[in-house]
């Protein structure tokens, strides 16, 4: 075994911050979720607004990558991004995904699945019009996902579309947002010796959330 991978096979922490019970936690788990990410806006966490979004193509290989949540609602947890990347190419297919915050510095986890659409036109118009003009401009130059000669191809485009649009860009008809519809949420608080608390919400057919706990 190199130094490197032992070390790693040594790293060791003790969690021991908070717990999380079925007494002092939401029975809506929306409401659970809109406080731990409060209380991660709060202690200044790194990105706190950062998500993994897991898709599956359909030769049934699952991808991952990071992107930031945009809002939240009793409808679903919306980003935005180009519908042309891998991640848009994999839910045209398979409109299924899982999320997953993880802030580190609280001990914390949440994990959600569910259903995914694109959000209304004009909730895309809406939010791409109040991004800054450099995001505006990017969403246009940047083919998400393709092979590119070099960053040259990034920087070529964003000056023709700069100069094409001006201060205006539109939305570009490949770019918008998406919402994915929860039908599964865990909350997990890490704790001491490796006995974690960990919270499974599943959708009931009248609506209504299952509250369960589940081991570690």
């Amino acid at each position: 075994m190199s130094d490197s991978t032992s070390t790693i096979a040594n790293l060791r922490k003790s969690y021991e911050r908070a717990e999380l019970n079925e007494d002092a936690s939401h029975a809506d788990p929306l409401k659970q979720f809109e406080q731990w990410l409060h209380e991660a806006i709060t202690a200044e966490v790194p990105e706190p607004n950062a998500m993994t979004v897991a898709t599956v193509a359909s030769n049934l290989r699952p991808s991952t990558r990071v992107v930031l949540i945009k809002g939240f609602d009793a409808r679903g947890i919306v980003w935005f991004t180009n519908y042309g990347s891998r991640k848009g190419q994999e839910l045209a297919g398979n409109p299924y995904a899982a999320l997953q915050f993880h802030w580190v510095e609280l001990e914390r986890v949440v994990r959600i699945e569910g259903v995914v659409e694109k959000v209304s036109d004009k909730e895309s118009d809406d939010y791409f019009n109040g991004r800054p003009l450099d995001s505006r401009i990017g969403a246009w130059a940047s083919p998400q996902s393709e092979v590119i000669a070099s960053r040259s191809v990034l920087l070529t485009n964003a000056a023709k579309y700069a100069a094409k649009f001006l201060l205006q860009p539109p939305r570009p008809p490949h770019w918008g947002g998406y919402r994915l519809k929860p039908d599964n949420w865990q909350f997990w608080q890490g704790r001491k010796s490796r006995l974690h608390d960990r919270l499974r919400y599943t959708l009931q057919g009248d609506g209504s959330w299952l509250r369960e706990r589940l081991a570690p």
